[in-house]
């Protein structure tokens, strides 16, 4: 997806970016937090668009799980063993505890999501070039 039509529909904005986390991605990634956990609340909610190749490292959530409520462009999603899905507008994942995945946009569209997010993260190795290059929507 072209970033004039993406930046129609990403309803919460690109934000900012995301150089807090930058050492876990692979290409560039926006940040625009919603929710931040504090004493009376304990999730994390942000929107993360990444431009198209962008991609985060593997990682675990401890403690807690995380929720992808897919809002513009397309991404990939996986779980570690499993193969990679294709995601579009409207898609949700639930992310339970422990589970090892990664995600982020197709190497021709930008993609956003809202993570929704609890516990603590366990950031791994990034996502091999060539398995992600052999990636295809077909």
């Amino acid at each position: 997806m072209a970033n004039e039509k993406f930046e129609i529909q990403n309803v919460f904005g690109q934000g900012d970016k995301n150089e807090v986390y930058a050492k876990y991605f692979i290409g560039q990634s926006y940040l625009k937090k919603l929710v931040s956990a504090d004493d009376n609340v304990n999730v994390n909610v942000g929107n993360v668009t990444f431009e198209p190749g962008c991609r985060n490292d593997w990682h675990i959530h401890h403690n807690g799980y995380q929720i992808l409520l897919v809002t513009s462009g397309e991404g990939w999603y996986q779980e570690d063993g499993q193969p990679a899905q294709l995601l579009h507008s409207g898609d949700v994942v639930t992310i339970h505890d422990g589970v090892k995945h990664w995600h982020g946009a197709t190497k021709d569209s930008w993609f956003s999501h809202v993570a929704i997010t609890t516990g603590t993260s366990e950031w791994l190795e990034p996502v091999n070039d060539a398995a992600y290059d052999a990636l295809s929507k077909d």
